[in-house]
């Protein structure tokens, strides 16, 4: 068995793996690192489907441009020509709230200024200046509760349904939300705090734009794959410590490295870091959620703005559907439509049972009570992710404490990678830059406090 060395290996080639060696090349061209991905692809959850001209995705649509380590990204990638930008402040969005489809304002304070929220709910909300924080870990629902009252959990509800396909019930406001929940800790209030950190922002440029490219997500990981050493269907099998030196076992060689950085989804992370310390439990619970795309000819009325959501309340079939013809232009053939509509997550894993023509047939009845649809659909796919969206459920600060505890104790060990602290992609880009600067230091410089996270609709 041939035994090779390198500085660096990272374990994963999805989104966190390659944007860690990105990071790391860029600051030490120098070093020797080498990227080991278990399939016989790269991306991980990014991936996009291209299919007789309807362009969609399996994984995420897009992110955010208001990350400063994503910015840099995309501009050492030079990827200027390709991106597509579809600014919040013209792309409006949707609630489905009594069976209709109503416009939500883009930001927590024009909502409560809107007539979503009655009026003496509203009064409620302002009761958040004056209730003390809980200091206990807390469910989503029930922090929301406390601070602003009931009347809020269905606009709570779709801000989680849109990242997480969670249920607000389970998902830890502690783990999901740090940033805001030292922002009501500090002050006392979650809309204090807001209106003194607003006042201190330098950079009050607006909404943010929503960025994703000409060809899909997957021509993201395109470019960053091209200049990085990557060795495909590779699985870790083990990872141990010997001296100044990891051994990581795959099924067709040893290789040793100085540092080692683990970029996986967070239960293959732990399943491999299990040989090193037991950790809080097994695994964490994933929500996994099928994309059902439908083209349609030119006589379909779909709403202007980026999709709807619907909140749990509405007990209908689809969590929510993207009008993606509108968010991108370009992802139908001329003349054509498409729409993605997300079945299942954790709310209603159940669906994801049912037979193909049975799902497409309950998603086209329940897009169709909300669209004027007309005709039938002219293309339909249903995209089938096998790996879930990790669960920030109660419970889950013992798994950072965990990872924590084992980059302090094992030299050289780096994690970051899905469901650690977030699963956005800028979430994912900010830890791999943090990553590759204490590979370059040799260091665990500690974290700094988690900032609270501008909430759009």
């Amino acid at each position: 068995m041939n035994e090779q060395i390198f500085d660096v290996v990272i374990v994963g080639g999805g989104l966190s793996g390659l944007s860690t060696a990105h990071f790391l090349k860029k600051q030490a061209p120098g070093k020797n690192i080498l990227i080991l991905e278990k399939d016989s692809r790269v991306g991980g959850a990014i991936r996009s489907m291209n299919e007789q001209g309807f362009l969609a995705e399996w994984g995420p649509h897009g992110f955010l441009d208001n990350v400063a380590e994503s910015r840099e990204l995309l501009s050492d990638l030079a990827v200027t020509d390709s991106i597509q930008q579809a600014p919040l402040k013209q792309f409006v969005r949707y609630i489905c709230l009594g069976g209709k489809l109503v416009q939500l304002p883009q930001t927590p304070p024009a909502i409560i200024k809107s007539n979503i929220i009655p009026f003496t709910s509203k009064l409620r909300v302002l009761a958040d200046l004056i209730r003390k924080p809980k200091q206990e870990e807390q469910t989503v629902a029930d922090w929301a509760t406390h601070r602003f009252g009931k009347a809020v959990l269905p606009i709570v509800d779709i801000v989680f349904t849109g990242t997480y396909a969670g249920n607000i019930d389970t998902l830890s406001i502690d783990a999901a939300m740090p940033g805001l929940r030292r922002l009501e800790k500090e002050y006392g209030s979650v809309l204090k705090g807001a209106i003194k950190t607003q006042r201190q922002k330098k950079n009050t440029s607006g909404l943010p734009s929503m960025v994703s490219f000409k060809n899909g997500m997957e021509h993201l990981i395109t470019m960053m794959s091209e200049s990085a050493n990557i060795r495909m269907n590779s699985p870790v099998e083990s990872i141990t410590k010997q001296a100044d030196y990891w051994t990581i076992q795959t099924g067709q060689s040893e290789i040793k490295s100085k540092q080692l950085v683990l970029s996986t989804h967070i239960n293959q992370a732990l399943a491999l870091l299990g040989g090193l310390a037991k950790p809080p439990r097994k695994s964490v619970n994933e929500a996994v959620v099928y994309n059902v795309v439908f083209g349609f000819d030119s006589e379909v009325k779909i709403p202007f703005g980026f999709g709807y959501l619907a909140p749990k309340s509405e007990k209908r079939f689809a969590l929510g559907t993207l009008f993606s013809i509108h968010m991108f232009p370009g992802r139908a053939p001329e003349g054509m439509n498409i729409v993605e509509v997300l079945v299942g997550g954790a709310r209603n894993p159940e669906f994801l049972s049912l037979g193909d023509d049975d799902l497409m047939r309950r998603a086209l009845n329940d897009i169709g009570a909300l669209i004027e649809l007309k005709n039938p659909p002219v293309f339909k796919k249903i995209i089938k992710p096998k790996v879930g969206i990790p669960q920030l459920e109660l419970g889950h600060l013992q798994f950072l404490e965990y990872r924590d505890k084992l980059q302090n104790q094992y030299r050289g060990l780096s994690i970051n990678g899905f469901g650690w602290e977030g699963i956005g992609m800028n979430e994912m880009i900010k830890q791999a830059k943090e990553t590759a600067n204490n590979l370059i230091s040799d260091s665990n410089t500690p974290k700094s406090p988690a900032q609270a996270k501008g909430i759009y609709f």
